[in-house]
């Protein structure tokens, strides 16, 4: 039993800020030298655009200092845990995708790591059921990342 709780869960789980800003010019380059001058590093990244504001998914390396830097200048977040999973190459996204098929688990979005240490890509994936998930692609010998695993 506590070996199937080892396989399914990931100890310190990938997070994700999901950003609300005005959909004006420079917005997302203003939220980007945030990070940068406060040596946080985004190692994934996504814009979905709508009519009145975007949504700018990131993964950053530090997450704790994030999510303080976020509240101290009043920037519209929610935070949320994603499954990350190493790939070695563009042929990968392939193989994962075909596994986690395989048990029917429905993935909500998915997009890549921009970097990460150690030069091997990632994908960032919001998924149905985590836990079946990890399990899955454990069980397909692919790598999950934890927050300890992308962190500089």
């Amino acid at each position: 039993m506590e070996k199937a709780a080892i396989e399914t869960s990931v100890p310190d789980p990938v997070k994700q800020f999901s950003i609300f800003m005005e959909n004006k010019v420079g917005r997302l380059s203003d939220i980007c030298r945030l990070f940068d001058e406060h040596q946080i590093h985004i190692l994934a990244l996504t814009t979905l655009d709508t009519t009145d504001c975007a949504i700018t998914r990131v993964v950053v390396d530090d997450p704790q200092q994030a999510r303080e830097l976020l509240w101290e200048h009043s920037i519209a977040f929610s935070e949320s845990e994603i499954l990350a999973v190493e790939i070695s190459g563009e042929h990968d996204v392939h193989r994962v995708l075909a596994s986690l098929l395989q048990t029917e688990i429905n993935v909500h979005y998915i997009y890549a790591f921009v970097s990460r240490p150690h030069g091997k890509s990632a994908l960032a994936m919001n998924i149905e059921d985590m836990e079946l998930a990890v399990h899955i692609l454990n069980t397909h010998s692919h790598r999950v990342l934890s927050q300890r695993d992308i962190s500089r």
